[in-house]
């Protein structure tokens, strides 16, 4: 998920040659590339300050984001358990739009396929700019979080499909706990992890960049049932201009608001429509929006603006602040039937799958390929980190959500138990992958933490 980042202090363990950076209250760690790119200037037709522009650059904040996350699904899970289900289940199946545009969807369809759009909008920037100017530019350079990604897809997967052989109709599942949800994993590195390395964030970082490429490839390849080629092919005219429009102009779109409104959203919501109509889930034209937008490969005095950074910064709140919270409400809710429903869904093979996939596959396939990747390449870890604290990141992958439950509704016929139980299975996956990672990581933030005092000790010393 596209990030937005503070500064922190990137502390080493003892005896470490980098002086410890000064922290700052934020929590936050700095990083280069994009996920650290300088904030953009206020928009001339914008001046700064006022409540609405506080309450963006809350909203772009990890740890807030996260939260939103988590509020969303606890509302929808107590709402859809309470004597008040039904309001919530009518609420979610309810039909709004246009029919004779073939645009009639449910409000929990409008949110999958409509709001998603908006975050994997930045997923597409992400990953051009970090294609274009970030980690991934340089493959070598990212060969180990790269190969980490692949292990922690590959898996978790073989391990769905090993418990569900048994069970064809769920086999199809096998995509679900492939994913990583960025916003809620940095989200609680953000609480615990406020004096680990840097390097280690972008470790993350990088991973969850290529996570979401192989997730977006997935969800294009084998969940798409029939490509109507007319309505893809006219696709590519909106684009095509949208793409045309970002690169003639980048500087016009970057200091007049009104004008990514009135002409790039109309472009992006005919394309959305015509990929949609073209039997392709519509999160992919997110992401070719995304990477329409062009990104310049280094800053000097004299370049053009960046509109991708000024983009990012616009819709990011949108992104965290409500499309994919409302996502999240309309995804997350799910009538578990008291405790004996939850023991069925826990016992289900879908459950089983999914939780062993996310909590052991994704951990255990990141280490294993980390470690292959390093015996065989010779690449060694970034020495400001150990392994144990890769082994925190790895837990923290573990956290599927958005993407997972994403997924998890494209697998299974809304009306079918298992959709049910890969929500079920989601949830608590997320849950405990989250616990277990922030408890390994919150130790070894506090030794980190500790050690700091006796570097600065012994820089005077030597001084």
């Amino acid at each position: 998920m596209p990030l937005h980042h503070t500064t922190t202090p990137a502390h080493r363990e003892p005896g470490s040659p980098e002086p410890v950076a000064q922290e700052e209250p934020s929590g936050f760690v700095s990083e280069p590339g994009f996920f650290n790119h300088p904030e953009p200037p206020c928009e001339p037709d914008h001046p700064a300050g006022g409540a609405l522009s506080r309450l963006q650059d809350v909203l772009r904040r990890e740890t807030v984001a996260g939260i939103l996350l988590v509020v969303a699904a606890v509302l929808a899970i107590v709402w859809a358990n309470s004597p008040f289900a039904e309001s919530y289940f009518a609420l979610r199946d309810l039909d709004v739009g246009y029919e004779p545009w073939h645009l009639n969807f449910s409000l929990g369809a409008w949110a999958a396929d409509g709001l998603l759009a908006i975050f994997f909008f930045l997923v597409g920037l992400e990953l051009k700019r970090e294609f274009v100017a970030g980690d991934l530019r340089d493959l070598g350079k990212a060969a180990v979080p790269i190969a980490a990604a692949v292990g922690g897809v590959v898996l978790p997967a073989l391990i769905y499909a090993g418990v569900n052989l048994g069970s064809p109709e769920t086999l199809g599942g096998w995509a679900i706990p492939t994913a990583t949800d960025i916003a809620f994993a940095v989200a609680v590195l953000a609480i615990v992890g406020s004096h680990l390395p840097s390097a280690l964030r972008l470790f993350l970082l990088t991973l969850a960049v290529v996570d979401d490429l192989l997730a977006i490839t997935i969800i294009a390849v084998f969940y798409t049932d029939e490509v109507h080629v007319l309505p893809l092919l006219l696709a590519l005219v909106p684009l095509a201009v949208f793409g045309l429009l970002a690169h003639r102009f980048p500087r016009f779109f970057a200091h007049r608001t009104w004008a990514a409104w009135a002409i790039l959203v109309p472009l992006a919501v005919i394309t959305w429509a015509l990929v949609h109509e073209a039997g392709i889930h519509a999160t992919v034209a997110g992401v070719l929006l995304g990477f329409a937008i062009p990104v310049l490969a280094g800053k000097a005095s004299g370049d053009p603006v960046e509109l991708a950074e000024h983009l990012e910064h616009r819709v990011r709140p949108l992104s965290a602040g409500f499309a994919v919270p409302v996502f999240a409400f309309f995804s997350a809710g799910v009538a578990v039937g008291g405790w004996d429903g939850l023991t069925t869904a826990l016992a289900a093979p879908v459950t089983l799958g999914t939780i062993a996939g996310l909590v052991l596959g994704k951990p255990l396939g990141i280490i294993a390929a980390t470690w292959l990747t390093t015996v065989l390449t010779g690449r060694k870890l970034d020495p400001s980190y150990r392994w144990i604290d890769l082994v925190g990141i790895a837990l923290l992958a573990g956290i599927g959500f958005t993407v997972s439950l994403l997924i998890s509704e494209l697998s299974f016929d809304p009306s079918a138990a298992a959709g049910d139980q890969a929500k079920v299975a989601v949830l608590t996956a997320s849950v405990l992958a989250a616990v277990l990672a922030g408890g390994v990581l919150a130790v070894r933030n506090r030794r980190y933490r500790s050690a700091s005092p006796r570097v600065f000790g012994n820089d005077a010393a030597q001084a």
